[in-house]
């Protein structure tokens, strides 16, 4: 019976492969996750997979083993996060919040105040507060809808938020 001199189960076999394609791999996964602890435990994860299936891969197929068992671990992962992001994400919003009157009462004075400081505010300054902080509008769009270059637009923005703070005695 012929030695399995090629066989990945050799050690020196399997050095050479770790040698030729562990930076491949590395890079492979950094460049995919972005984060270099990560794709270095991911390369030696695949490596030791590898290991542990010597007798079933062949030498010629090692690279494309080794590519597949990272490229899945880290979508394994990605999708691991997921889970984890949306159960944060229900147990963050099953939480009710139970505020008090006080608190309430507060809010509600605010939001009086901050209204009657923007009727207050001059029409020009009150037009472009409102379509950017109301209708989500950036200054480009401000500006291309009522007819004036953007730095007039963001000086207007900027001295109804002037107006407003000092009004209100708060940062917006």
């Amino acid at each position: 019976m012929p030695e399995k001199v090629s066989s990945i189960c050799d050690e020196k076999k399997f050095k050479m492969i770790f040698e030729d394609y562990s930076e491949v791999i590395l890079n492979f996964i950094y460049y995919k996750c972005g984060n270099m602890k990560q794709a270095e435990d991911i390369t030696q994860d695949a490596f030791v997979k590898l290991w542990k299936n010597c007798e079933k891969v062949l030498v010629e197929k090692a690279k494309s083993f080794l590519m597949k068992v990272a490229q899945n671990a880290f979508f394994n992962e990605i999708k691991h996060d997921k889970v984890i992001l949306k159960y944060n994400k229900q147990l963050f919003s099953s939480i009710g919040y139970d505020y008090s009157p006080e608190f309430l009462l507060e809010e509600k004075e605010f939001m009086e105040k901050l209204e009657r400081s923007i009727s207050a505010l001059p029409e020009k300054q009150r037009v472009v507060f409102l379509l950017s902080r109301k209708d989500n509008k950036t200054y480009k769009e401000i500006a291309e809808i009522i007819g004036l270059t953007q730095k007039a637009v963001e000086r207007r923005m900027h001295l109804a938020l002037l107006e407003l703070r000092k009004k209100l005695g708060r940062t917006i």
